[in-house]
């Protein structure tokens, strides 16, 4: 706290506020929504054959924030990583809505206990946010840690699974 947001990550919002690179402000879900209902329409309109990809992954998204937690786990998610952060992500999509671990469970449970640090660098390289839910993760004493979307989103994230 008390540093100024890095300015490479983040853009402001209608509002003033600081919003994630995402564009999603956590506090205006109804434009969420709406624009990703307008997502399949505007592929079809071009003739897009990434409609067939795209639509599951809008439709898991629009789920999700009408209160289908679950959504983005049918969502097959794929990302560069090594083995170990390959495992940590696969334990990761593990956690259920609505808990968290700390970085030491998350360490733990990806079979190698010791290694809280690579644990919390898996979550700091997850691309795919949040079908890997990396936002369910927290330190050990049960602050929030980091999140490359910035802690008013995690929260969100986190009040939304109602963690």
């Amino acid at each position: 706290e008390g540093t100024a947001p890095d300015p490479r990550t983040r853009r402001r919002a209608r509002n003033g506020r600081q919003a994630p690179v995402t564009g999603i402000d956590p506090q205006d879900v109804a434009a969420v929504e709406a624009q990703l209902g307008r997502l399949p329409r505007a592929e079809q309109a071009r003739g897009s054959r990434s409609h067939a990809v795209l639509e599951p992954v809008s439709s898991a998204v629009a789920a999700y924030l009408a209160g289908d937690l679950d959504a983005l786990d049918a969502v097959p998610v794929r990302q560069p990583g090594g083995a170990y952060t390959q495992d940590v992500w696969r334990v990761m999509r593990q956690i259920p809505a609505g808990q968290t671990w700390s970085y030491a469970e998350l360490a733990t449970k990806a079979g190698r206990p010791a290694a809280v640090r690579a644990a919390g660098s898996a979550c700091a390289k997850n691309l795919v946010a949040p079908f890997v839910p990396c936002h369910r993760v927290v330190r050990s004493d049960g602050s929030l840690g980091g999140y490359y979307y910035g802690l008013p989103t995690k929260q969100w994230l986190l009040a939304h699974e109602s963690a």
